[in-house]
């Protein structure tokens, strides 16, 4: 997908219509996550640009999973964390997380997924909604 062809509401409706075949003792904390091509920051913001959209869950590595779903493993390393709290329709966050953020730290961003932990305090497009945002990084 990409922020113009955002298919997000779609991905989510078909991954919760069968959630209730994943057994994990996991925490029920949601993940939305994000693949993108190495070039997608390096150049300016392009709306058109596609990458690919996860909706996840934390399962038990071995643990069988439904068939129309397919396993991820995420690379471990060093991320930022940023706890954000608003709606998911509020884009500033990710402005100032890329626009000012990084460009003023000791940071690049790594090419590994970018992801949400959306847990019991995530609402949505609710103003009280709650949020962790995970961003790749290595040292400059």
């Amino acid at each position: 997908m990409s922020v113009n062809n955002n298919k997000t509401p779609e991905l989510w409706k078909k991954f919760m219509s069968i959630l209730h075949t994943i057994s994990s003792n996991k925490p029920q904390e949601f993940i939305a996550l994000q693949v993108y091509e190495a070039s997608y920051f390096s150049s300016a913001f392009d709306p058109s640009k596609e990458f690919d959209q996860w909706a996840c869950m934390e399962v038990e590595n071995g643990k069988e999973i439904h068939q129309e779903l397919t396993p991820f493993l995420l690379k471990g390393g060093l991320f930022a964390v940023f706890n954000y709290k608003g709606p998911s329709t509020d884009h500033s966050v990710f402005e100032y997380i890329y626009g000012t953020w990084i460009p003023e730290s000791q940071f690049q961003l790594d090419d590994r997924p970018h992801f949400q932990v959306m847990g019991e305090k995530y609402s949505n497009n609710s103003p009280s909604s709650e949020e962790e945002i995970w961003i790749p990084l290595r040292r400059k």
